[in-house]
């Protein structure tokens, strides 16, 4: 018999993404760039979604680069 444990969400569920709080956004890429799966954030699917639109509208503000060349 397997025991699961529930997994604790990094943001809480009462604390907002924003687009602005890029240090929160920074935890949620790869060094390239790229947005991390669900699986390896541990955050709910409604914050995931949250996230990859705050994401994504931080990079059309050019708050955040679409992909890193280094």
């Amino acid at each position: 018999m397997a025991v699961y444990r529930k997994r604790i969400s990094p943001i809480k569920p009462t604390e907002s993404v924003d687009y602005k709080d890029i240090d929160l956004l920074r935890k949620f890429i790869t060094e390239q760039g790229k947005i991390l799966p669900k699986r390896s954030t541990g955050l709910t699917s409604k914050q995931q979604k949250k996230l990859t639109k705050a994401i994504k509208q931080a990079r059309i503000l050019s708050l955040l680069p679409f992909l890193n060349k280094d």
